[in-house]
């Protein structure tokens, strides 16, 4: 029990510490088994708590009486500032990358810069604009639903990810992912698929499933095709298009 106890208390320092910018040094101990990979059960579970954040500031300044596009962005603010924009950028730098490298090593080369360009300016733009457009077009009631799915399909998409894909490079965060337990995977799909049909229904979550899974075939298929596997910055492009992809799909099921 006092093993299970460390490992439990180990995944959530690493969980919550990659995806988000929250303190977890409280939480962390010197000997704690620390495993990255098998920290992944946690990513739905903090994709979903930033989605409540998100979802709360929308609902309490509609409330408020604020026209809700403002509000709209508001709650994605909240929600970037809780993960240090950490899918954002990697979408940008993808988008980077593979809009203006010629060849697999250049298109590697350009995602490490920390630099912006056009086409990474453009794909941030956009999806930040569905993002806040697909919120403000929904009733605060249903944000608090279908954020925190949103959030915790969206991180369940980086984990199919990285399942599925080898490491595009030798080094880096992503590199030393290489190989997820099952039993990590497991734990990651089973809560993700709860959390959905709890919150949304069996036919919603279905949905909303599916919708998650077309979006990280194809980045899969993409970063197959243009990099020959995954990097830190592909996992968070995939994040960020699952999100927008729920956001504006979900609300539509009936």
């Amino acid at each position: 029990m006092t093993r299970l106890l460390a490992c439990l208390r180990a995944d959530i320092v690493c969980g919550v510490g990659l995806l988000t910018r929250m303190p977890v040094g409280w939480l962390a101990r010197d000997g704690l088994p620390y495993d990255m990979t098998r920290c992944v059960w946690t990513w739905p579970v903090v994709g979903a708590l930033c989605g409540v954040a998100g979802a709360m500031v929308f609902m309490v300044l509609m409330r408020l009486g604020i026209s809700p596009l403002p509000c709209a962005a508001a709650g994605v603010a909240a929600q970037v500032l809780l993960t240090g924009g950490l899918h954002e950028d990697g979408l940008a730098d993808m988008a980077d990358g593979f809009g203006g490298g010629a060849t697999r090593a250049r298109k590697l080369e350009i995602m490490r810069d920390s630099r912006i360009g056009s086409y990474g300016m453009m794909a941030l733009a956009l999806a930040l604009m569905a993002r806040v457009g697909a919120i403000g077009g929904i009733s605060p009631a249903l944000a608090l639903v279908v954020l925190p799915v949103a959030g915790a399909l969206a991180r369940t998409a980086m984990v199919v990810m990285l399942a599925r894909l080898p490491p595009a490079r030798a080094d880096g965060i992503a590199s030393g992912m290489a190989r997820v337990p099952a039993a990590a995977l497991a734990a990651c799909l089973l809560l993700a698929a709860a959390l959905s049909w709890w919150m949304l229904g069996a036919w919603r979550a279905a949905g909303a499933m599916v919708v998650t899974a077309m979006v990280a075939g194809a980045v899969i298929r993409l970063a197959r095709r243009q990099i020959g596997g995954q990097t830190g910055d592909m996992l968070g492009a995939g994040a960020c298009l699952a999100e927008c992809a729920l956001l504006m799909a979900v609300p539509a099921f009936s």
